[in-house]
């Protein structure tokens, strides 16, 4: 019978034991997994960006419910563990008892809370988990909000620069003499406050809090130091520590000193119980970086197994990056008898590096500003290498030892395989070398297979270099393509700072951006018109001047200069009056009629100058724009489902035009095109349009991201539905995420492709999330849904005003 292994905490350290446990034996244990947070495993490291607003908090999960349910794990999130009793071997939990033959302690830590008078007044938080960071992204919502900081720590400086970021006014109170002072000296900690003083963050160090002060209603007012000083504040957040979770081991009668006893092995004091992460201690030491953590965890599978594995705690360095500053740490920095210091300092740049050697062999590193050398000294320090024979150079790295400057890749070449390079997944060289010579040849297949540079990100050029030193001439340098020449941000930077800094004008984004042309060209203005139309619809209007020839004509420009002129027929079908109309107006204007594969009819050969009147002949017949020419919705095409097709399983034409009328008028990175089959056969092609749906006796099925040009790909399933209202409601909601986040003339199954279909899953299969979208859309839907050939036929007195064709040509 399969053994039963009950894990206590769904963290970071237990998630990488089970997907070693996993991928080693499969079917080795029935694994239940108690989580106190309602949600499974995210990496934590990453709550500050999604505090910025740089990443979502789908973007950070690393355990979707789709994982736990491949393995088969009974997933106990939201309930918290009342007790562990040994004797009967069962773990009690909040809704009842389990059972186990092995259990794995992951408690992690509890942040530490100053006992200052006031602190459990309302509005005084830790910075642990998504709940405080969602606390925090709340206050940046109110105008003119202000937050206390307590610590100078890397955790409390990322909280600073989160809020800060929201707009939040922010006071960082440090009670050392400068930042950071375990990781940093006296100068880099200099450099670091001054960096962050620049970006508006208020900090005082060698300051001591006396007292926490409420406004008479129980929630925080103020923080009062000793000085007398009083730092007003809407929300304080405590950042000065953590200890190990043990009180559930503690009760239990394990073996716990200042954390949980485990041996080499990851065992405690039961032979039937391990534990690993932030609550164990071994050897005395406690655990607080990813690395040793991953270790730990690996050991844990193996032991699970009954395999021999043994935990060594091994000197890590520490390479941190903190709103934007590089900094690096490792060793012992602290001034002593028989020490040296080689000091360089390049104030331009910002640039600041100190290496202390003591018996000519380095005990310590401290940089700030360049870090590239970083692993390189930590290797020379680990090993401890005398370095007598180059301390004339030996500040500058590795490329300039042996005389003049060398290959610049000679730092990585030089690094050990057991080299940290990925400190968030804890990937050391040798595991991405090996990865490589297996056949990962791009940064991309080298994060599949190892998780390097997967989380943060600060890793990604070290990655690259492994990459290039290990493939030699068969590595090409991935290059981030920039918008245009007019600037050197990425279409996903450009889309991420409109956001981030409030961007809502053309001339605010040349000005604030650091555009080189003064208004932008013809390559960047449609996606930044885009993007200003998409994120901010009730504060920007439409450029007409920023979008393609077509855009502006409102119809598709032939090669001989004619236009085609298409009036959008609602899920194909029309009647009599609109086939009246349509042939009156061909015949007026000399326009040839053609059917298209999207069910509708295009009348070819139609001259620039009788745009306006074939508009106005269409419009009166009731007929609106088909937008065939936009980057929007094309067309829905439909069969004739279950109303004419002995095989039809439902209205198709029905939820088609429903549809149409929904997202007809929505602005798009690229053209966008449905299709709704009424039975599995599939008449209207639903499975190679950018959004499927197959009805089917049982509901709906909906798929994205197929493509039928230039590239052929079919949809993936999205989800299954019983309804045509949630059918629209999840297409709706793809629509809009898919608007909110693709890089302007992506088609769906591009964007899908470099975010992931999972993550695009867990956005929509949150009911609010889901929610939230579709009303974002119908926002956008209420500005920008008209049809332009009413807007010019009624509006305009001359009923017709060439508009300049500047050099913006169609791109498909």
């Amino acid at each position: 019978m399969t053994k039963k292994l009950v894990v206590i905490g769904a963290g970071m350290a237990s998630g990488r034991a089970l997907e070693h446990l996993f991928e080693t034996d499969a079917g080795a244990y029935d694994v239940t997994l108690f989580n106190a947070e309602p949600r499974g495993n995210y990496n934590r490291l990453m709550l500050s960006p999604v505090l910025s607003g740089e990443k979502t908090y789908e973007q950070i999960v690393t355990h979707d419910d789709r994982w736990y349910a491949e393995h088969n794990v009974t997933c106990r999130f939201g309930e918290k563990v009342a007790r562990i009793d040994r004797a009967r071997k069962v773990v009690v939990g909040e809704k009842g008892e389990v059972p186990y033959d092995k259990l794995l302690i992951a408690t992690g830590s509890t942040p530490f809370m100053i006992p200052l008078p006031g602190h459990d007044l309302d509005g005084v938080i830790a910075y642990r988990d998504l709940e405080d960071t969602e606390r925090m992204i709340g206050l940046g919502a109110t105008p003119g909000a202000k937050a206390v900081v307590i610590g100078g720590g890397l955790l409390g400086l990322e909280a600073a620069a989160g809020m800060a970021a929201r707009g939040v006014e922010v006071t960082v109170v440090h009670i050392m003499g400068h930042l950071m002072e375990r990781q940093l000296d006296e100068a880099a900690g200099y450099l670091l406050r001054k960096a962050l003083v620049d970006k508006g963050i208020h900090v005082r160090c060698s300051a001591n809090s006396r007292q926490i002060l409420g406004d008479g209603t129980g929630h925080v007012r103020a923080l009062l130091l000793d000085d007398g000083t009083e730092l007003p504040c809407d929300l304080l957040v405590m950042a000065v520590g953590i200890r190990p979770s043990v009180a559930l081991a503690k009760e239990a009668g394990l073996e716990v000193a200042r954390g949980v006893t485990v041996d080499d092995h990851m065992v405690t004091s039961d032979p039937d119980v391990l534990a690993l992460g932030e609550c164990v201690e071994h050897n005395g030491a406690l655990f607080g970086l990813v690395a040793p953590l991953y270790d730990q965890a690996r050991v844990v599978a193996r032991t699970l197994l009954e395999d021999t594995a043994h935990f060594v705690a091994r000197e890590v360095s520490t390479k941190l990056k903190v709103t934007g500053c590089d900094l690096f740490s490792a060793g012992d920095f602290a001034e002593g008898e028989g020490r040296e210091d080689i000091v360089f300092r390049d104030p331009a740049r910002g640039v600041y590096k100190r290496l202390v050697l003591e018996g000519n062999r380095i005990v310590g590193a401290v940089m700030y500003g360049d870090t590239a050398d970083g692993n390189w000294f930590y290797g020379l320090m680990k090993d401890g290498e005398d370095v007598s024979g180059m301390r004339d150079t030996l500040i500058f790295g590795p490329a300039y030892q042996g005389g003049a400057a060398a290959d610049p890749m000679a730092a990585v070449a030089a690094l050990p395989a057991d080299a940290e390079i990925c400190g968030c997944n804890g990937v050391c060289k040798g595991r991405i070398v090996e990865a490589i010579q297996g056949g990962a040849g791009t940064l991309d297949a080298v994060r599949a297979q190892t998780k390097a540079s997967n989380s943060c990100g600060t890793c990604t050029g070290l990655v690259e270099q492994v990459l290039a030193v290990t493939l030699g001439d068969d590595f090409v340098m991935p290059a981030a393509k920039s918008v245009c020449g007019c600037t050197d941000l990425t279409h996903e930077d450009l889309r991420r700072l409109i956001k981030l800094q409030e961007l809502k004008s053309q001339p605010a984004v040349w000005q604030e951006l650091g555009w080189t042309t003064p208004n932008g060209c013809h390559v960047c203005r449609p996606a930044v018109n885009f993007y200003l139309l998409a994120d901010w619809p009730l504060d920007y209007q439409d450029d007409p001047q920023s979008r393609f020839v077509n855009e502006r004509n409102h119809a598709n420009i032939q090669k001989d200069g004619t236009y085609s002129v298409m009036p959008r027929m609602w899920g194909g079908m029309t009647d009599p009056k609109e086939l009246i109309a349509i042939a009156q107006a061909a015949e007026k204007y000399g326009a040839a009629v053609k059917v298209t594969g999207g069910q509708r009819i295009d009348l070819l050969g139609v001259k620039k100058e009788d745009l306006p009147g074939i508009w106005a002949d269409l419009n009166a017949a009731g007929m609106v724009s088909g937008h065939a020419y936009s980057k929007g919705l094309r067309t829905v095409k439909t069969c004739v489902g279950s109303d004419w097709c002995r095989f039809g399983t439902q209205d198709s034409t029905g939820l088609g035009i429903r549809l149409e009328k929904k997202l007809w008028g929505s602005w798009t990175p690229h053209k966008v095109k449905l299709a709704v089959s009424g039975c599995p056969r599939n008449c209207a092609e639903a499975t190679c349009k950018d959004v499927g749906i197959v009805c089917v006796d049982s509901g709906y099925q909906v798929g994205v991201g197929g493509a039928a040009g230039m590239d052929v790909k079919e949809t993936e399933r999205l989800v299954d539905v019983k309804t045509e209202d949630e059918a629209i409601e999840w297409t709706a909601a793809f629509i809009q995420l898919y608007r909110e986040n693709a890089k302007y003339l992506d088609r769906p199954y591009k964007w899908i492709a470099k975010v992931g279909l999972d993550w695009v899953k867990a956005v929509l299969a949150d009911p609010a999330e889901r929610a939230a979208l579709n009303e974002r859309f119908e926002l956008s839907q209420s500005v920008y849904r008209k049809d332009p050939w009413a807007e010019h036929v009624h509006n305009r007195a001359d009923r017709y005003q060439p508009i300049a064709d500047i050099t913006l040509e169609a791109a498909e």
